[in-house]
């Protein structure tokens, strides 16, 4: 760029910033380098640089072509393409590219007007190469000829400004002002021509603009001089004016203009022709037929280009006479153009915690037409929670109306309709998908207000009991559901302990084997809490029953069992049948069917004396006693619970049918004796087992011994053979140590003749009599204090 552009640019490059309502506007000359700055955005609007980086701040102009661009790091509005003003608007002025930028989360739009200014960068240029005219050499002094004006790109001063003609003897130029501002040439003739002085003449017409430096432009004007020709052709009007529709068809007659001439012969016959002076777009557009004067459409007319055409038309007759006049032609609009949408700005995505009048989209809505052609308005296609409004002129914001709801409506596709005001009315339309992302605005619900489970009891560490499940409304991340056991105690014990709750799938697992007799039920709490930041919980109260086992036999309160006295019941003789002598007293601390107790009678000295009721274990006589009835009388009587199985504890009583209580005495005295002997005939009989088995532990480990010597032959370890672990052998006979049913023996022995007699009983199983209660089964006692306390003597 020379020195003396530079130095323009300088001079015109003058910053105009205005700002109100988000609008800023600046001033440059056309024709400025590519990178050159126009401005910075930033500054002049007030943002800050990271909003432009976090807003994915943009240019948008209406046109494909990007002549400014936006540097987000500064802020700068910068020159991409070179701007032709003349290019951009012709002669229109002021002439302003109109530019959007559009900034995003939240989204917001801002105008911005750059004004380009004019350069001298044109010459007037003429149309033509140059100008031929015959004029007759009879012309009077005064007669006029229209030429071809000049035409100068530029603008203001630096448009054209004025012509000359040299040489300027013969003639003069006169100036017309038009109505739209240019001017009309002519060239008038100021003295009598003579074609045997001269036949033909050459001039030079300049014209020059007003800019520094100045430029010109030249043509050529050759002139012919004609022999005497009287009179020049006459119009009928001078101005004529017609209008025509746009797209009219091509060949459509506008107007017709008449000129008439006084002369006769060839010198009267006019011929009509389109002047020079006419810009040559406009002059392929029209055309006149020379012999009749028709004015003829030759091309297609759009409104919205251009609406309103001056056409110069002359009429010369065959002497070179010629005179001219003007038709204007005004175009009409019709409602050809339908709305066009450009959507400037657009969120695929918004969150539906977005307040009432969230901007979603930004549209650019242009009609070319003019009037109420041109006017639009924009509405959607359906009931839903967005509305359109019109901020500035032929832009629209689709914008929320109210809250939205994701769990409601996940995605909405929104039809703006565009309709013209014309008629008929055109409209357009443009389809925009919104996606609602989601808000963690829902908190987990449970399927059950609370839940309950029942747990058989005795159950197995890590038994699965139940599941609870929650859902929650929202999307992903958002609707993930953890599952929490809440902190709290059970007798004074951390629940965790007792139960565990999976954090994905709910399932809550028993930590412990629960004890119904130690705890019947029990409840805790478990937190359903979302995956959303922050997360949503909400919780649910569960409560486990403990379902009961028959896992208790049933433990005998009265009679009491002891092992170092006698108790007996006193039966008078004289008792009636029905006659109440004791009652067994039990319990189960098991429930429901498993704590029913039923009693029965198992064994008795004299089966046909005595009965138990089932249901409350009450003793009494079934007949008259007589005087036959020994004194002492034995019952064992069965306690047995209703569980599947059942349990049972077995107890023994002790009657004695006697009226005094001396006889009662020495009865049971006996019976202590020999009850002595028993018991030590159980301790021998204990011990010489012992001894066996000594013996045989001994037998197995010298064998072992031997055989272990035999392999290693070592000496040493022969030594230490002693030290051997002793290997525990049980008979075939015995599984564990106890004896696999619970043998009854009889025995009856007399005071005087020391003589015993033993009898064996059928053995019972243990599912039927099983010795767990508190106070334990009178067998198992009663062999226990044998072996401590008595030894039985046997006499042959």
């Amino acid at each position: 760029m020379p020195d003396a552009m530079i130095i323009r640019w300088v001079l015109f490059l003058t910053l105009l910033v205005q700002i109100a309502r988000g609008q800023v506007s600046y001033s440059i000359p056309e024709e400025m380098e590519k990178g050159s700055m126009v401005g910075n955005i930033a500054q002049d609007l007030g943002l800050d640089l990271q909003r432009l980086k976090s807003g994915k701040a943009r240019i948008y102009s209406r046109d494909s072509t990007e002549y400014i661009e936006l540097n987000r790091n500064t802020g700068s509005l910068l020159i991409r393409e070179k701007m032709d003003r003349e290019s951009l608007c012709a002669k229109t002025t002021p002439c302003a590219v109109h530019l959007q930028m559009i900034l995003d989360n939240p989204m917001e739009f801002y105008t911005i007007t750059i004004e380009i200014t004019d350069i001298n960068d044109n010459a007037p240029s003429f149309q033509r190469n140059e100008f031929r005219f015959e004029i007759s050499e009879s012309a009077a002094a005064g007669a006029g000829f229209m030429l071809g004006r000049a035409f100068d790109p530029d603008v203001g001063t630096n448009a054209l400004q004025s012509y000359s003609l040299k040489p300027t003897d013969k003639f003069r130029l006169e100036l017309h002002n038009q109505a739209d501002g240019s001017k009309n040439v002519e060239m008038i003739l100021q003295n009598p021509l003579d074609r045997e002085t001269q036949s033909s003449f050459t001039l030079l017409l300049e014209a020059f603009d007003g800019g520094n430096p100045v430029l010109s432009g030249t043509v050529q004007i050759h002139i012919t001089v004609l022999d005497i020709n009287d009179n020049a052709p006459v119009f009928m009007q001078k101005v004529y004016k017609t209008t025509i529709s746009e797209n009219a068809p091509k060949g459509t007659i506008l107007t017709v203009v008449s000129a008439s001439d006084a002369d006769e012969g060839s010198n009267s016959v006019v011929t009509y022709y389109i002047s020079d002076t006419v810009e040559k777009n406009v002059a392929e557009i029209f055309l006149i037929n020379e012999k009749s004067g028709e004015l003829i459409l030759n091309g297609q007319i759009d409104y919205e280009k251009v609406s309103h055409y001056e056409i110069n038309t002359q009429a010369k007759d065959q002497g070179g006479l010629s005179n001219a006049c003007k038709v204007i032609v005004d175009v009409l609009d019709i409602n050809d153009n339908s709305p066009s949408i450009n959507i400037v700005s657009s969120s695929h995505s918004i969150s539906e915690g977005s307040k009432s009048g969230t901007v979603v989209s930004v549209l650019n809505v242009d009609d070319l037409d003019s009037g109420v052609n041109g006017q639009v308005q924009c509405v959607l296609n359906e009931d839903i929670p967005f509305s359109i409004t019109s901020p500035s002129s032929n832009f629209f914001s689709l914008q929320t109306e109210q809250e939205l709801d994701r769990e409601r409506e996940a995605d909405y596709n929104i039809i703006v309709i565009c309709t013209d005001e014309g008629v008929p009315a055109l409209s357009s339309s443009v389809s925009l998908r919104v996606q609602i992302s989601d808000v963690n605005d829902n908190a987990p619900i449970f399927e059950k207000s609370n839940y309950e489970a029942c747990v058989l009891e005795n159950n197995t560490p890590g038994l699965s009991t139940f599941r609870v499940k929650a859902s929650d409304a929202d999307w992903k991340q958002n609707a993930r559901v953890s599952y929490i056991l809440e902190d709290s105690t059970v007798n004074g014990v951390s629940v965790s302990s007792y139960v565990s709750v999976h954090p994905d799938s709910g399932l809550i697992t028993a930590v412990r084997s629960f004890d119904y007799e130690q705890l019947k039920d029990f409840h805790f709490w478990v937190k359903a809490e979302d995956g959303g930041s922050p997360p949503l919980s909400s919780n649910v109260t569960v409560k486990i029953i403990i379902q009961d086992q028959n896992d208790n036999a049933p433990q005998v309160l009265y009679p009491v069992q002891t092992g170092a006295s006698v108790v007996a019941e006193i039966v008078p003789r004289a008792a009636d049948v029905g006659y109440l002598v004791t009652k067994v007293v039990a319990v189960d601390v098991d429930s429901g069917q498993n704590a029913w107790l039923s009693y029965k009678l198992q064994k008795a000295t004299d089966r046909l004396l005595f009965e138990v009721d089932l249901q409350n274990g009450e003793i009494r006589t079934v007949r008259q006693v007589t005087d036959k009835d020994a004194v002492k009388q034995k019952l064992t009587v069965v306690v047995e619970d209703n569980g599947q199985p059942s349990r049972s504890a077995v107890v023994s009583i002790n009657m004695a049918v006697a009226d005094s209580f001396p006889e009662v005495l020495s009865e049971f005295t006996d019976y202590t004796h020999e009850k002595q002997y028993d018991d030590t005939l159980t301790f021998y009989l204990i011990l010489a087992l012992a001894v066996v088995s000594l013996l045989f532990m001994v037998s197995v480990i010298s064998i072992i011994s031997v055989k272990i010597y035999r392999w290693r032959q070592n000496k040493l370890f022969y030594k230490s053979g002693a030290n051997l672990p002793v290997i525990p052998y049980y008979p075939p006979v015995y599984t564990d140590g106890t004896l696999q049913h619970v043998y009854n023996y009889e025995m009856c022995g007399t005071t005087d003749s020391r003589m015993s007699d033993m009898k064996f009983v059928r053995p019972y199983s243990q599912n039927t009599l099983v010795s767990q209660s508190r106070m334990g089964t009178v067998q198992r006692e009663k062999k226990e204090q044998e072996v401590d306390n008595l030894t039985l003597e046997v006499i042959p």
